[in-house]
Order: structure tokens, then sequence, then C-alpha cells
């Protein structure tokens, strides 16, 4: 099950229970502290795929979905139950419990399309920019993630960033080659 959205959720361990489920990207809001830079990703991957929010069914996961819908309207929602999230063992409460079936259960009656991201920019691309590898790569990242607003990356991270947020090959070259010319 490919989901088209960026789903944000609340920490690593639910990005993990994410990715055993269904194929997706995520956003983490690493707490209830959210953060602007946070929020700024939200709104760029709002912008050109649109968003889950599927927080914990605990009062910390529905604060982080009232600030994130308040920074960034329009956004989607998945919920689960506390009895579909809860970790009997440990008596906890958390995306991360849940099952398989729970999650794609929750994601599937989010009304949304499924459908397949092109790949835009190659690793190789990546390189023969100097993104990856030379003594310039490190700055050139540097300055593409500041430009782009995706933040800062190392060049694994660029490219899945660039898959993530959907930028497309104008953005991209536009930017890269603005970096270039300042270099001259």
């Amino acid at each position: 099950m490919k989901i088209k959205e960026v789903i944000v959720v609340e920490g690593r361990d639910d990005t993990v229970a994410i990715k055993r489920a269904v194929d997706a990207d995520t956003i983490e809001t690493n707490g209830s502290a959210v953060n602007e830079e946070t929020i700024e990703k939200i709104r760029l991957a709002h912008q050109t795929r649109g968003i889950i929010i599927f927080t914990d069914p605990d009062y910390p996961g529905e604060k982080i979905r009232k600030t994130v819908s308040e920074s960034v309207p329009g956004c989607k929602h998945a919920f689960l139950t506390k009895e579909d999230a809860f970790d009997k063992r440990r008596k906890k409460v958390g995306v991360e419990h849940a099952s398989i079936k729970s999650i794609r259960d929750a994601l599937s009656q989010v009304q949304q399309e499924y459908i397949d991201i092109q790949e835009e920019i190659s690793w190789e691309e990546l390189i023969q920019f100097g993104l990856i590898a030379g003594e310039k790569a490190k700055e050139r990242r540097k300055k593409i993630g500041e430009s782009l607003k995706i933040g800062y990356t190392n060049g694994k991270q660029l490219y899945k960033k660039l898959k993530m947020f959907q930028i497309s090959r104008e953005q991209f070259e536009n930017v890269i080659n603005k970096i270039l010319q300042e270099e001259r």
C-alpha cells in the first residue's frame, strides 16, 4: 500500500511502525513541542503532496495534532483507538504499538490517492552536481537545503528529501545553477 501524502508522526518508533505497514514517508515532530523548522517542513510537504497527521490517541498526541492543524490548515487525519494502540505488556499507548492491520485500517479510512511518486532527480545527477562527493559538497548541500527549505542533510538524506517533498527538476536546477554561479 503506497501512501501519496507525507505522514506526520511523533517519533522514530512511530515511523518504524508506519513503514512496516505501508510504503510512506514520514515527518517526525519529536514530541509535543513542535518547533518552527518542523512546521516549515510540514508546510512544504503539504503544498507538494499533502499531509496526514497520525499521532498517538492520548493528550500529547492530540496536542501535536492541534498544533500542526492550526499551523498548516487542510491536513488529513488518521486515527487509532486507544484499544488498537495499547501495549498490554508495557501499559503504554502509541502508534508504535499498533498492529500492521490497525495502521492500514486507520490510513485506508483517510480519503486519499494511492499513487507512485515518480523519481525526478537521480543519484547520479547529485554526484554530477557535486552534492555527494567533493570538497564543496557539504556547503552546496547546505545551500540547497536552505533554498528549498528542506534543511541541511547528508547526501543520502538529500536524495530522499528531494523525492519526499517532490522537488521538481525545474526547482532543483534553478537552485543548483544559482549556487554554481555564486561559486564562480
